[in-house]
């Protein structure tokens, strides 16, 4: 289940991005960010109440941790798709899985358990075939002159591999998935409501303001499944199924955009494919969670 957790969150952010394509022509980068979380606030609390999960957290402060990473790699993202081609942007952020994996073989390492070192190993190079599917998908260039905008990419990548850790790690302290998602959606909510103050607002175009919808119900989505899966699999297992993200993207483009993919781009899927599910089928010979003061 973890890992159709995974697929599910990966297919939602796909296809919130293709809103997103769509809602960017009406609405600035802030203020999508802003409705996505309003929605997600009032969708997660609709289902808080439904579950009887109360929204008072015994663990106020790992959520503001993680909600300040997560909103951070967000706008480091953001920042890098302005500034870089867009395959190199996201290339970049989805270094997060490699990241995930460095994160967790370093912390064994600290420890000293050498056997579970070994037994990591074959997922990480799974996590790293991944990744190269991902390049080979995507493409990236980057320029001299890019050389900032490439570290500011870089680091949303780190930012989103420490996010995800801090999923986890809420996770094993039992706090329920959708309270860890509504008090994301509240920091996404500050943050574009703070950077709206200096950007301003645009004027709504109806019909073309319902896309604003979609973008927080598939965000909420996505990030509840995200969290499932974090919360409860195999960490490494996890972070590689998330480039299942850019295989969906891939399609979309294909089928509703007219975008082209070489052959190299349908072997980077393949790659994707496989290394997914070679992670899977070594889930067990894992050492698949680190403690919990490790994050």
């Amino acid at each position: 289940m973890q890992a159709s957790w995974m697929i599910l969150a990966s297919l939602f952010f796909a296809t919130m991005s293709v809103c997103i394509k769509f809602a960017s022509v009406y609405f600035n980068t802030f203020e999508l960010v802003f409705y996505r979380g309003l929605i997600g606030i009032v969708f997660m609390a609709a289902i808080c109440r439904s579950q009887k999960v109360s929204l008072k957290t015994p663990i106020p402060l790992m959520h503001v941790w993680r909600s300040v990473i997560g909103v951070s790699s967000l706008t480091a993202w953001f920042y890098a798709i302005a500034h870089l081609p867009l395959a190199t942007a996201m290339t970049l952020n989805y270094m997060s899985g490699v990241w995930v994996a460095a994160f967790l073989v370093g912390g064994t390492l600290i420890t000293g358990r050498l056997k579970d070192v070994a037994r990591q190993g074959p997922v990480v190079l799974t996590v790293i075939a991944g990744f190269v599917g991902v390049v080979m998908i995507l493409r990236p260039t980057l320029e001299q002159n890019q050389l900032w905008a490439g570290v500011i990419g870089l680091l949303s990548g780190l930012g989103a591999a420490m996010a995800y850790l801090q999923v986890a790690a809420l996770g094993r302290l039992g706090e329920p998935e959708a309270r860890t998602v509504l008090y994301f959606s509240i920091g996404t909510v500050l943050t574009g409501a703070l950077a709206m103050l200096f950007v301003g607002p645009t004027d709504w175009v109806w019909p073309q303001a319902w896309w604003l919808l979609p973008i927080g119900l598939l965000a909420a989505l996505g990030q509840l499944c995200m969290t499932k899966a974090y919360s409860s699999g195999a960490t490494m297992v996890v972070a590689n199924l998330q480039y299942s993200g850019i295989v969906f993207a891939a399609l979309y483009g294909l089928f509703l955009f007219g975008d082209q993919i070489p052959l190299i781009g349908w072997a980077g899927m393949l790659l994707i494919i496989s290394s997914g599910i070679a992670a899977t089928a070594l889930r067990n010979r894992t050492l698949p969670r680190v403690p919990t003061k490790n994050h």
